[in-house]
């Protein structure tokens, strides 16, 4: 290379699933039939009427220009529709809502807003690997918080609390919970406002994971005073299949959003509109289209317990969302060993829980994202090695 690189670059790698679908690609070229249980990428497809929108809009001739930065004003009402419905929460779609192409986007262009080099930001341990990869890219100093079975994978606020947080600017969350699947919940939300209002720091809690398996709906800006100290992101790549599409948003108190905005209205040139379209008739589909999406999910999900059992992971059936978390045996030197002889022995790919920080070591996530003739192979090769 005769150019170096930003230095930012060296505090950071490429993104681990990025690397290991390089490697089953390869596997696959070489002629391995792989079955891959790890990735969250929704394989159902979005409604019908979903489709069908976007089909209509891209074919007007006027639908193919530059589109406002804070997205169309009916998809924004759209959102405020839907978290009224469904999260009981009241938001002003001119001013509170900020449409995004994905979320993951968003924890970019918060992280930019409002973390200057040199400032800490709480991250979970285990947790989404990109909170820590963009606090490292806008020079920020990763702080981790731990997260353990022992205390239900939420956070110990009091032991937080014992700790220095002077430098704390912000502070990630993220309720469903992935890895772990811990639900969220209000009493959950109402501790973490009030020490974020203790402690004056930026909570954002990341919630793509609310329609999965999951009944009880619960937004972080449900609590009194939230808005104050909190913004939420939200996705439809999970909630409506549309993982490919990169639709998000971020909700907050408006002056939250204006600061958003500066970062992101510099990096893109709006939405096409006929996703944005599309988007709108997503978020209106009745609460019986998430219905018959979850069922296939349950059913799923019964043949990923039985993975779990003939492989002697524990795990707790009450969890949520994409994936099931578990612990694997004790008598398991390595996550990570582990993981790639199961791959290399049968051609299934198993998520090693390290990856989401030192606390996940002990544990594997499979994700529901495989159908069920796959995810029956899979099990029925897994019986073959453990017999």
């Amino acid at each position: 290379m005769t150019v170096k690189p930003a230095d930012r670059t060296g505090k950071v790698q490429e993104y681990y699933f990025s690397q290991k679908l390089a490697q089953l690609d390869r596997m696959r070229k070489e002629g391995a039939d792989i079955i891959n249980l790890g990735i969250g990428s929704p394989d159902q497809p979005p409604s019908d009427n979903t489709i069908a929108a976007l089909i209509s809009e891209a074919g007007k001739t006027t639908s193919h220009g530059y589109q406002s930065y804070t997205g169309i004003a009916a998809l924004r009402k759209a959102f405020a529709d839907w978290y009224k419905k469904y999260f009981h929460v009241v938001l002003n779609p001119d001013n509170e809502i900020l449409p995004l192409m994905g979320s993951k986007e968003g924890i970019m262009h918060i992280s930019m807003a409002f973390v200057n080099p040199g400032d800490e930001v709480l991250i979970p341990d285990p947790g989404y690997p990109t909170y820590t990869s963009v606090t490292n890219l806008v020079g920020g100093i990763v702080k981790k918080y731990d997260l353990t079975e022992k205390n239900g994978w939420f956070p110990d606020l009091d032991a937080l609390e014992q700790s220095d947080l002077s430098r704390v600017k912000l502070m990630w969350i993220n309720y469903p919970n992935m890895p772990t699947g811990t639900p969220g919940s209000l009493p959950l939300f109402k501790k973490l406002v009030a020490f974020s209002q203790k402690q004056g720091i930026l909570l954002c809690n990341d919630n793509p994971y609310s329609f999965i398996l999951n009944k009880e709906y619960h937004s972080l800006l449900e609590v009194d005073g939230a808005r104050e100290i909190g913004l939420e992101l939200n996705s439809l790549s999970k909630s409506h299949n549309m993982a490919g599409w990169r639709i998000g948003m971020v909700a907050g108190h408006s002056d939250y959003i204006k600061e958003v905005l500066k970062v992101k209205s510099n990096m893109d040139s709006g939405m096409f509109l006929a996703m944005q379209m599309a988007a709108i008739e997503a978020l209106n589909n009745p609460e019986t289209w998430y219905d018959t999406v979850n069922a296939t999910y349950y059913r799923r999900r019964k043949i990923v317990e039985e993975i779990m059992d003939i492989i002697d992971c524990r795990f707790d059936k009450s969890q949520v969302g994409l994936f099931v978390w578990g612990m694997i045996p004790d008598k398991i030197s390595s996550c990570e060993t582990y993981v790639e002889e199961i791959l290399n022995m049968t051609h299934v790919f198993i998520t090693p829980g390290y990856i989401f920080g030192e606390n996940g070591e002990r544990y594997i996530r499979i994700s529901l994202c495989a159908n069920e003739k796959q995810l029956t192979e899979a099990k029925e090769r897994l019986i073959k090695i453990k017999g």
